[in-house]
């Protein structure tokens, strides 16, 4: 499993002009899988992401979760995160698991955010040409791999 977080001031989703999630203050977390993840991989990642210190504190170092800061989450699937550009130009997807495998691993990761978080996740539509806007805060961006936990 793969994502990559944003801090973020705002963040929505929308599908067909049609907001479908939208944040304030937080993270925005894209989200991608391959054959091989499986419920393990949902936990470490689930637990890393609420328990990283990516928010200011009061002095402004950069000490506080998302849950202590009072932020917000946005969970959008996306597969290209397993892209492979090792030969030629054109990405090569092969690493991504198929929609079939994704759709409730995904749903499976966003349960077990909103869980631990103790609130609803925003997301977008899974398989979907989905419009992500957002406003980066910082900017603070992570990519974080559940099979390279640095």
């Amino acid at each position: 499993m793969r994502v990559v977080i944003q801090r973020v001031r705002e963040a929505s989703v929308s599908v067909a002009d049609e907001t479908c999630g939208r944040i304030g203050p937080g993270m925005l977390v894209l989200a991608g899988f391959e054959a091989s993840d499986g419920p393990a991989d949902i936990d470490w990642m689930v637990r890393k992401l609420l328990g990283l210190r990516i928010f200011s504190d009061d002095r402004g170092v950069m000490n506080r979760n998302v849950i202590e800061a009072g932020g917000e989450i946005l969970a959008v699937s996306q597969f290209t995160l397993f892209a492979s550009v090792k030969k030629g130009n054109r990405p090569s997807w092969c690493r991504a698991a198929s929609a079939e495998f994704s759709a409730p691993m995904f749903h499976q990761f966003v349960a077990a955010l909103a869980e631990g978080a103790g609130r609803p996740i925003p997301t977008g539509v899974f398989g979907a040409e989905m419009r992500v806007s957002l406003v980066n805060d910082g900017p603070v961006t992570l990519m974080i791999d559940s099979k390279s936990p640095e």
